[in-house]
């Protein structure tokens, strides 16, 4: 378990990334600091091309933070994304999608879309952060977050447990599964823009949080613009 960290320390910490082979474990989320000073962003070190581009449909610019619960970095990321949320060009979307890197993954995933099915994903996508990973909550089975967590947000044990196991939410767990793959990520949190490509934690560039908002902001403006000389 982390203890509470200074937000100097957060920021070092926090080029790191969830990968498959990590386990969760509790995080305290950061204040955003200032965001960086533009620079010029060089393609295959400090962002990559997703191969083949996997565009998404409609004529928005998608980005995509895929992210689990699980990982005590996405804990970290969230100020982060509610700030690049708030600076996204016009035209811009910014849309969740949860990985599942190992088995003790998928619930928290399955969670997920219940939770944009039954209309609470804003009142607790926050929220499932600080139960687990600053309120050290045992929330690990579907059981537990039903009876434990959902509960507390107008949603019967009973009506969430038949929507976490419903053909959509099966569905929508095999495309996400496919999508993740495609996107070629492996670690949380990422950040795909437009289908085009992927932004992640690189420490030994430099690339921690406030660098990947830019970089990522830095791209969407570009497709932002043009789509919009179409």
């Amino acid at each position: 378990m982390h203890k509470y960290l200074t937000i100097l320390l957060v920021a070092l910490f926090a080029t790191s990334a969830c990968s498959a082979e990590d386990k969760p474990a509790a995080a305290p989320a950061a204040a955003p600091a200032a965001t960086t000073t533009a620079k010029h962003w060089t393609e295959g070190q400090d962002y990559f091309l997703v191969q083949p581009p996997q565009p998404p449909a409609g004529d928005k610019v998608q980005v995509l933070e895929v992210f689990s619960y699980a990982c005590p970095h996405c804990a970290h990321f969230q100020p982060y994304a509610e700030e690049l949320k708030g600076k996204l060009p016009a035209g811009a979307t910014f849309e969740l999608m949860p990985a599942i890197f190992q088995p003790g993954w998928e619930p928290f995933a399955r969670a997920f879309y219940a939770a944009k099915s039954l209309g609470v994903l804003d009142k607790t996508h926050q929220a499932l952060f600080d139960a687990i990973h600053r309120d050290h909550q045992p929330l690990r089975t579907i059981d537990d977050l039903a009876n434990t967590f959902y509960a507390n947000y107008g949603v019967s044990a009973g009506n969430f447990l038949s929507t976490a196991s419903s053909f959509v939410v099966e569905g929508e767990l095999q495309q996400s599964t496919q999508a993740v793959r495609a996107f070629g990520v492996d670690a949380t949190p990422t950040l795909i823009i437009d289908g085009k490509y992927r932004v992640t934690g690189n420490p030994e560039r430099g690339i921690g949080f406030p660098e990947m908002v830019q970089i990522t902001l830095d791209l969407a403006g570009k497709e932002a613009a043009a789509k919009k000389g179409k």
